[in-house]
């Protein structure tokens, strides 16, 4: 039998010296909005985005987020960063795939493609933006999301590996001593009621706290 020849140039399965991308698909972020991490899909993010500082401009839940995000009176612009608190594992509850933010209506008129967007939500895997998800601990267990207000300004850093609120110590302790704790839904029995007690944190899995072995 005759040795087997390469007959194709390879393109798709690349060498560790010629990879597709600098660094992997995804990326860890921390700061003092995520103190325990986030995550970023830097390999479907906007490269002009991934270095950004930006205004805030909040939606404190799902339900805000669908009544307001299309309002032409919405105050935004795309150097914005939109911000959805409220859709975690407990906070929605089960941290739905909401994390993929649409564009308002009125950017997306102008041509607006991509703009960063935060939140405690999870996505789907074939969405595509700068989007920082599953931001820990979520805003409705208390996590620095609930302090957030209209106008803050917030830092990406994807290289540094940062995502920070820029908002003073004294006056995020002001804030976090005025915002009570945020109701939980309440079930009396059931599944709901096992998930409220007992589900993690996404940095743990948002696993059950009773499946988790011991250390």
């Amino acid at each position: 039998m005759n040795a087997a020849t390469e007959t194709h140039a390879q393109s798709v399965i690349r060498s560790r010296s010629e990879p597709l991308n600098e660094s992997g698909s995804m990326a860890v972020l921390r700061g003092n909005l995520a103190p325990r991490g986030a995550l970023i899909k830097q390999a479907a993010a906007s490269p002009k985005l991934m270095q950004h500082t930006g205004r805030a401009v909040v939606f404190d839940s799902l339900e805000d987020l669908a009544a307001r995000i299309d309002d032409d009176a919405l105050d935004v612009t795309a150097d914005d960063v939109l911000v959805l608190r409220n859709a975690g594992p407990k906070g929605a509850p089960g941290m739905p795939e909401a994390g993929y933010l649409p564009i308002p209506k009125k950017l997306a008129r102008a041509g607006v493609k991509d703009m960063v967007r935060i939140s405690d939500a999870r996505m789907s895997g074939t969405a595509f933006g700068t989007i920082v998800l599953h931001i820990t601990p979520e805003s409705a267990v208390g996590g620095p999301l609930t302090l957030v207000q209209d106008g803050d300004r917030i830092q990406l850093d994807v290289k540094k590996r940062r995502i920070e609120l820029l908002v003073d110590d004294t006056e995020l302790n002001r804030r976090r001593s005025h915002v009570g704790a945020v109701p939980e839904p309440k079930f009396a029995r059931g599944y709901a009621a096992l998930f409220m007690r007992s589900v993690l944190q996404a940095d743990q899995g948002c696993d059950f706290d009773f499946l988790v072995p011991p250390t």
